[in-house]
């Protein structure tokens, strides 16, 4: 519907002012009920462009704009220069046919043909996933599910950490305690890692290798026992969360072919790097920045920016029309250099869409809970699940937006009755259920019964559904659907306190029944799209 309303009051601006460039039409839904179904400022936006007061440029719009009377039954001016909407209610109610005839309703194709990177959870493979990673898992692949739902053919990529310093010390670190179980006493490495985790792979690696106390510190063998074995443990944590990748990039493999030299020899040609106190910088400065920044540090290890910008490289070239990062907050500094670096290497920066999300930190019993992986002294997201399920750690993960700080309460979160949100939506679908199980009124074709003020609602929120999906995906903010489906649980609460089914006309039972048919479908879909169950039974 957003659609048809903007395509038709931007051919009424061409036609009224011809010459005038039309500004992008904002097409929203009101906060009061009262005030329509939709809403506009459009008139505001034109008024200076116009010449004219924007309640005069209302009126014009409103007498020029040509939107079917079966669709639209009144354009009211509001305000200094709002229109508002409102919608048909036989036009909403027949809406119902579209959402029952598809099993999928809500998908749209505003990127249909569109091929899509999403790059989330990229934790090295140092320790298990934690409640900090949790969140970046979470987003990336509720934002895959969205991308998919408007359209685009989606690549979920996990990029494999596996190169540098921290894998290093984490061979390091599990040869350590190889030594201590063989009665040795070794130190564990400056900064070494702590947890239990890595006495587990030093006793896996006696069973394989038996004792060898004279093996080299820098044995290769305990770099790839701990990279193997941490990588299967994160990988069966992403299963147990609904969460599948299509491909594993090796960071690795930018070294071997090459790609990494590559790029330094690209941004050195166009005087863009240079040496200096024995490291290899990059003229940031180029790019408006204080100061310039390392690529290659004076012991030869490159920074995190280099394998990032020659791994960005690579994502272009494989031909992806969008590439999206999902980053915690400590990228906030370093993913400016990267996309200064493509595009200097003649790349679309565009085509780089980067979500930064802010933190979590867990409270129990109003505390929070610290999280570090070298000192172990971290709740993995298994412990989370075992603790509230997945259901609930997926929502909580989803509820806020990115761009805020999260506190995952766990208080709140093992809460078992509707004031848990994720079981408020679910306790909403598996009553809906209840109710038709119990219904013997077959669903009927009487849909201009469909008039009390809960039913329209209903109906509104439900044809807002496809709107909601694509403005979660454009967005990159999946709390926009909760919100959404937030809102159809309490219409359909209304609902349930204002109409009956049982004990009602058969065509308006028949009707109330294709209506809970629509909401259990849409409900479905959208917690689907969270990656949640929708249970029948509570």
């Amino acid at each position: 519907m957003n659609a048809l309303l903007t395509e038709r009051f931007r051919a009424a601006v061409e036609r009224l002012y011809p010459g005038i460039t039309a500004p992008e039409v904002q097409i929203e839904k009101p906060r009061i009920a009262e005030h329509g179904d939709a809403s506009t400022n459009l008139a505001l936006m034109l008024t200076k462009a116009v010449g004219k007061p924007p309640r005069v440029v209302a009126q014009e719009l409103v007498d020029a704009v040509d939107l079917p009377a079966d669709i639209v039954s009144a354009l009211e001016i509001a305000g200094p220069g709002f229109i508002n909407i409102r919608f048909a209610p036989l036009w909403l109610a027949s809406r119902l046919n579209d959402i029952l005839a598809d099993p999928r309703y809500g998908r749209t194709g505003s990127l249909e043909g569109q091929r899509v990177l999403v790059e989330f959870v990229s934790a090295n493979p140092t320790g298990p996933l934690t409640v900090g990673h949790g969140r970046n898992a979470v987003l990336g692949d509720t934002i895959a599910r969205l991308l998919e739902w408007t359209g685009a053919d989606v690549t979920r990529e996990y990029y494999f950490n596996n190169a540098g310093r921290q894998m290093r010390v984490l061979g390091e670190s599990v040869h350590a305690r190889y030594m201590q179980e063989l009665g040795l006493d070794v130190p564990l490495p400056e900064g070494g890692y702590e947890g239990d985790y890595i006495a587990d792979i030093a006793r896996l690696f006696r069973q394989r290798h038996g004792d060898e106390p004279a093996a080299a510190a820098d044995d290769i063998r305990f770099k790839q026992i701990a990279e193997a074995e941490i990588f299967a443990d994160i990988r069966r944590t992403l299963d147990r969360m609904q969460i599948r990748m299509d491909t594993f990039f090796n960071e690795d493999d930018l070294y071997r072919d090459g790609s990494i030299e590559a790029v330094l020899a690209a941004l050195r040609a166009k005087d863009l790097a240079y040496d200096q106190d024995g490291a290899v910088w990059f003229r940031t400065t180029t790019f408006g920045k204080e100061k310039d920044t390392v690529l290659v540090k004076s012991t030869g290890e490159p920074t995190y920016r280099l394998p990032d910008i020659a791994y960005h490289v690579q994502k272009l070239e494989r031909g992806f029309d969008r590439c999206v990062d999902v980053f915690g907050a400590d990228h906030i500094a370093t993913y400016p250099d990267v996309l200064s670096a493509l595009e200097a290497l003649g790349h679309d920066r565009a085509k780089v869409d980067v979500l930064i999300y802010q933190f979590v930190t867990l409270v129990k019993d109003g505390q929070p809970f610290k999280m570090s992986t070298r000192k172990a002294n971290f709740v993995t997201l298994d412990e989370l699940m075992d603790e509230v399920g997945a259901d609930v750690t997926r929502f909580f993960f989803l509820m806020r937006s990115p761009g805020t700080h999260l506190e995952f309460d766990l208080d709140q979160a093992k809460e078992a009755g509707e004031k848990n949100p994720v079981f408020y939506l679910q306790y909403a679908n598996a009553r809906i259920n209840s109710i038709l199980r119990k219904s013997d009124a077959p669903s009927t074709a009487a849909l201009g019964l469909l008039v009390h003020p809960s039913e329209q609602a209903l109906l509104k929120t439900l044809v807002d559904f496809p709107e909601a999906i694509r403005s979660a995906a454009q967005s990159k903010e999946p709390h926009r659907l909760i919100n959404h489906l937030n809102d159809l649980a309490t219409d359909f609460h209304r609902f349930y306190h204002d109409c009956r089914i049982l004990g009602e006309a058969p065509d308006l039972a028949g009707a109330r029944t294709a209506l809970l048919h629509a909401v259990a479908r849409v409900m479905n879909n959208g917690l689907t799209i969270l990656g949640i169950s929708a249970p029948e039974r509570m």
